[in-house]
């Protein structure tokens, strides 16, 4: 019969376990190799394992309830999809490059739905006017951007 005192020195044993002598006890308790190779991981599945073998598992009175809490919980779920590109509005444009004077460009960024409107003076964003497109992208997310790249005007080009 294994006693507490046992199996508490092979858990501190563990903390010395090298992470592929770890994969092999995991794989021997558990009869299938570990899906992680987190040394911390891996103690902590040993170790648990190992108590429950000794002391025994859970109750059959702590399971069911663990499936009737599990049952109560409501987990949102959660869809992962690729990022949308970004949005933009064709507009013929001026001979200054920019778009046409009234064209609104739309982008997503961090969540988020920007539009900017091209004016006369300037880009117009959250009703403050920008000298420019890389101005209004500055604002926008704190950083330099190049403006028309930013808003979907211009592909980044290759590195040569």
């Amino acid at each position: 019969m294994t006693t507490t005192t046992d199996i508490a020195t092979q858990i501190r044993a563990l903390q010395s376990t090298p992470p592929a002598v770890l994969v092999g006890r995991y794989t021997e308790l558990f009869g299938k190799p570990p899906r992680v190779r987190n040394a911390a991981w891996l103690r902590r599945q040993v170790a648990w394992r190992m108590q429950a073998n000794a002391f025994g598992g859970l109750s059959e009175r702590a399971r069911q309830r663990l499936e009737e809490l599990a049952a109560t919980i409501d987990l949102p779920i959660v869809a992962v999809a690729p990022p949308p590109k970004p949005l933009r509005v064709v507009a013929p444009r001026a001979e200054s490059g920019m778009p046409a004077v009234g064209t609104v460009l739309t982008r997503e960024y961090r969540g988020q739905t920007l539009q900017v409107e091209v004016r006369t003076d300037g880009v117009e964003w959250n009703g403050t006017v920008y000298s420019s497109l890389s101005a209004a992208a500055k604002a926008i997310t704190g950083s330099a951007w190049n403006g028309k790249l930013f808003f979907g005007l211009t592909e980044r080009r290759a590195a040569k």
